[in-house]
């Protein structure tokens, strides 16, 4: 193989439709699909879950992760299937305990120092080759027609996770950005190399398009969304690309607000996912110059109905003249009805189950 680093699966005549839309095309309809469409909603994830005592043992499960990734995919027509594992694996490589109670969330241990996880930072990623294994499973079961994206919590929430010791309102995190910014600073920056390794593992074992999830993008005044969004974003692309990656890149910068529009323009990615509250004009300002995602109120999509249905035309009309994809703002809720989900794929495909 050549020095870039790309899928390790055949050329196929049918481009899958996501990567299309990513190329800048404007499709017939949007590709759709959800972000946590593989999750709690689903009563066979439900089943497959509770064959595993923890969640990060499932997550590092290839076998039961393939399958929770798969699901989705068997009962509705969406256009792309997303690995199923978490954004806190990465901390783990780095040399931070991470783990999950029962309805309290993730949970981190002690930070370690910076001197320790800059020694591990190229090197974090080999000990998730379990992702990289789902990955390879899915992409054989996958039709060549739908395409399979990799992700990562992007530099500043897998930060935030780390400065506080698990969920939070960040008000720590964002604090000590500007109490003691070396060891911010220093922590994106190793974050920023070892995200870039574990995503460049992630195109090897068969990815066609990563996403960078900034999760906890709101509440930051300007400059300090540029010092820990937007500049960490242009870095991390900037190595992908150093490292050979090639395929397109998603970037979420959830709660920007108009400050996306900054983000858009600076970082060269392909796609810029919005979030539910992102007005139709600002999407069409994006739409001159990337491809952009979202953005269904997930509230809706379990709420139903009428409004759904209006909402999902609504979205399709106002953004389907440029390069779209059909997401949610936000990730499904767990007690979100199958049937709701059913109901917008068909909306947007015409058909609910993959042929």
């Amino acid at each position: 193989m050549s020095g870039s680093v790309s899928t390790q699966r055949a050329e196929t005549v049918v481009k899958p439709a996501l990567l299309r839309a990513l190329a800048g095309e404007r499709l017939e309809r949007p590709p759709v699909w959800f972000m946590r469409q593989a999750g709690r909603y689903l009563p066979e994830y439900r089943a497959l879950r509770a064959e595993t005592s923890g969640f990060i043992s499932f997550c590092l499960d290839p076998e039961r992760a393939a399958e929770a990734t798969l699901q989705p995919m068997r009962r509705f027509a969406f256009d792309a299937a997303i690995v199923f594992a978490d954004i806190l694996l990465l901390p783990m490589g780095l040399g931070q305990k991470v783990w999950f109670e029962a309805g309290e969330g993730p949970r981190l241990g002690p930070l370690p120092s910076l001197e320790a996880m800059q020694a591990r930072a190229t090197e974090a990623a080999q000990s998730l080759t379990a992702v990289a294994e789902t990955l390879t499973r899915v992409r054989a079961a996958l039709e060549p027609e739908r395409a399979l994206i990799g992700f990562a919590g992007a530099p500043w929430t897998v930060a935030t996770y780390m400065l506080e010791g698990g969920s939070s309102d960040r008000s720590k995190a964002r604090s000590l950005a500007y109490t003691d910014p070396a060891l911010v600073d220093g922590l994106i920056e190793v974050l920023v190399e070892a995200t870039a390794h574990y995503l460049a593992m992630q195109v090897r074992a068969g990815a066609q398009v990563v996403k960078l999830f900034e999760s906890w993008a709101e509440g930051l005044s300007e400059d300090l969304f540029f010092r820990l969004v937007t500049a960490p974003h242009m870095q991390l692309v900037a190595r992908l690309r150093q490292l050979g990656v090639e395929v397109p890149v998603i970037g979420f910068p959830r709660g920007a607000g108009a400050m996306v529009l900054d983000y858009a323009a600076a970082v060269p990615i392909e796609g810029v996912a919005l979030d539910t509250s992102a007005p139709a004009s600002l999407g069409q300002i994006i739409q001159k110059h990337r491809t952009i995602q979202g953005a269904l109120d997930p509230l809706l999509l379990r709420a139903g109905g009428e409004a759904l249905d209006r909402r999902v035309d609504r979205l399709i009309e106002q953004w389907g003249g440029g390069p779209y994809i059909f997401n949610l703002g936000h990730g499904v809720l767990p007690d979100t009805p199958p049937e709701h989900v059913a109901r917008v794929v068909e909306r947007v495909t015409g058909r609910v189950q993959a042929p």
